[in-house]
């Protein structure tokens, strides 16, 4: 009886204790779990960002003018090569080309903060559109180094360590190396989104692999920033004790001497006779041709550098490269000269453009303004590479341009040459897009700005993606800040010219906002500017606004466009490219706000009813 009793007792008391256990290791588990999920909780919202930017705060030179930037187009186009040049840094840290995906707003807050120690009142979201997951989105599925390097032959590799290893600082070693660089984006980083320019963008990748582990001073260097990411920061100031000790050295030295001369020169001649007749001097002034060049403040917003990656070429290199001028290697033919198709010797092929009609006198002029175009680099401007000016038996003196080569033509090749495909709906979007932005460019990310004076479809080249560049800078100007440029001669291609210049000479950006509508219009119509059809004058600026004042305005677009999208996009496309061509200068819209309208589809502002204004074309000489 007791011993059942005892079993019954021990029994219970087993199983009191097997509960209490379970109940405990339950509650433990709970408890494990909670603390678990709030501390991942926590990680997600405190994720700190592995850039480390500092590298890039430590890059600019304090300058106390932080307004003086340019447009917004500028600071951003500088703000994608400081992110780049941050994550080369990271690359080169830890072989990832992008931060995790949990840090892209860490890494963003820490970037805008950044900015806003030297640009006041800058959101980069709102101002630029960028968004803070680009900034852990990959080109091409492609994260770390071992991935880009499975991709890129030894042989390429190999090349990039040939040219970018050395320092970049100089002119035609950062020529070359970019040269490779943008060769070896072409053939195996085909920017196949269109995402040029935001910061995934595939065209960036090889610059952030060569600054991380081909050039041997790396992506902090202030040559390779320049060089690569076209980031132009002021050179280091000697501010150490040892150095203004020198200089003061130096300074009080020099005067003390100067005055110990003027002593002896006013003892001299108090002690000379006099003559009779004065000796009368004749100054000579010398001026001083050296121009300084100009760098810009903080990122390089806003200003030129004489200091680029241009290249001067032999006579002999450029005959080589295409034949002695073989009529074979002509790819086009203009009033400025023909342009001609060459192969370098390291097997890049470039166009080489041969101006006409020239002469010895007119080369300073040339050179200054070729070095001017070539300090501008955009996606969606042509680069150029190199010139050459030389005399040459039988054909005279010789003025020649290089820069690379479309090897999808021009814009007016693909709407109006014979045999080609009409072009989808999504890439005339893109090449649309893509010229705005080269021209808000010019016209707003640059002082002074630059204006091209000869925008028309056979000037818009387009890539192996169709990725729309503006070419041809024979005709650009230098404009200064405040001032219009008056010319007494109209330059430009009878259709594309705006009322105004046409009629006063008087040529401004707006007049090159109306030749963008001209283009645009030919763009999605398919029509050209302007013919004459035995005697039968047809405008396309004028066809098109009588379409749109009648309510047709779909009735501009190509018929048999492929890959039509929404009516409502098509339409807010032509009312733009009418609104662009619009002859009331101050009814037209600038380049930067047609950029901003065509990336966010926010509606065109229209003019309603008001009538065309009439223009005498007949003095524009095709």
């Amino acid at each position: 009886m007791s011993f059942s009793i005892l079993n019954i007792i021990k029994k219970n008391t087993l199983s009191t204790f097997f509960t209490l256990v379970a109940v405990l290791t339950f509650f433990e588990i709970s408890i494990s779990t909670a603390y678990c999920q709030k501390i991942s909780n926590e990680t997600l919202v405190k994720a700190s960002c592995p850039l480390n930017f500092d590298i890039l705060r430590n890059l600019v030179s304090e300058d106390p003018a932080r307004t003086e930037f340019g447009s917004i187009t500028t600071q951003c186009q500088n703000i994608l090569g400081g992110i780049h040049l941050v994550q080369s840094k990271y690359l080169q840290m830890n072989g990832y080309f992008v931060p995790p995906p949990i840090t892209s707003e860490a890494c963003w807050e820490s970037y805008q903060k950044l900015i806003g120690e030297f640009v006041n009142d800058f959101d980069i979201k709102t101002s630029c559109g960028y968004h803070a997951e680009w900034i852990s989105k990959t080109c091409m599925n492609v994260t770390s180094r071992a991935q880009f390097e499975s991709i890129i032959p030894d042989t390429k590799l190999n090349k990039l360590r040939y040219y970018c290893a050395q320092s970049l600082d100089k002119r035609f070693a950062c020529g070359m190396c970019t040269r490779k660089l943008i060769r070896l984006r072409k053939i195996y980083l085909d920017d196949i989104d269109g995402t040029a320019g935001n910061i995934s963008a595939c065209s960036w990748y090889p610059n952030m692999y060569t600054a991380a582990y081909v050039n041997q001073f790396g992506p902090t260097d202030r040559a390779t920033a320049k060089c690569l990411f076209f980031l132009e920061l002021k050179p280091e100031k000697f501010s150490s004790r040892r150095h203004q000790s020198i200089i003061a050295g130096v300074t009080v030295g020099s005067l003390a001497g100067l005055l110990g001369a003027l002593a002896v020169i006013l003892f001299l001649r108090m002690r000379r006779p006099k003559k009779n007749k004065k000796e009368k001097i004749n100054p000579v002034i010398e001026k001083n041709d050296s121009v300084k060049d100009e760098t810009s403040l903080v990122f390089g917003f806003g200003l030129y550098s004489k200091s680029t990656s241009l290249i001067k070429f032999k006579i002999e290199e450029i005959k080589n490269a295409t034949m002695n001028f073989s009529r074979k290697n002509i790819i086009g033919m203009g009033g400025y000269g023909n342009v001609y198709k060459g192969i370098l010797p390291d097997g890049s092929e470039v166009a080489i453009k041969r101006v006409k009609n020239c002469s010895v006198a007119g080369d300073a002029n040339c050179v200054h303004e070729v070095e001017v175009i070539a300090s501008v680099k955009h996606v969606n401007l042509v680069a150029l590479g190199g010139f050459c000016t030389a005399a040459v038996p039988l054909g005279g003196h010789q003025r020649i341009i290089i820069c690379d080569l479309m090897h999808n033509g021009s814009l007016h090749d693909h709407l109006f040459g014979s045999g080609k495909k009409k072009l989808s709906w999504p890439v005339r979007q893109k090449i649309a897009l893509g010229t705005a932005r080269g021209l808000a460019y010019l016209h707003h990310g640059l002082h002074p700005a630059i204006i091209h004076r000869d925008i028309k479809a056979s000037n818009i080249l387009l890539d192996e993606t169709f990725g729309p560049k503006v070419a041809d800078f024979g005709l650009a100007k230098i404009n200064s800040e405040g001032m219009t440029h008056l010319s007494t001669r109209v330059a430009g291609t009878l259709g594309y010219v705006a009322p105004e210049y046409a009629l006063y000479g008087k040529l401004t950006q707006k007049s090159e906002v109306y030749s963008f509508g001209v283009v645009l219009l030919e763009l999605l119509s398919g029509k050209k500017a302007y013919s004459n059809n035995e005697g039968k004058i047809f405008r396309l600026t004028d066809w098109a606004w009588e379409l749109v004042q009648q309510g047709k305005a779909l009735d501009v677009i190509d018929q048999g466009m492929p890959e039509i999208k929404s009516p409502e996009a098509m339409e807010q496309y032509v009312l733009i490219a009418v609104l662009c061509s619009h002859p009331v200068l101050h009814v037209t819209p600038t380049m930067d706000q047609i950029v901003k309208i065509l990336e966010t589809g926010f509606p065109a502002l229209w003019v309603p009813g008001a009538g065309l204004v009439p223009c005498n074309i007949d003095v524009i000489s095709e």
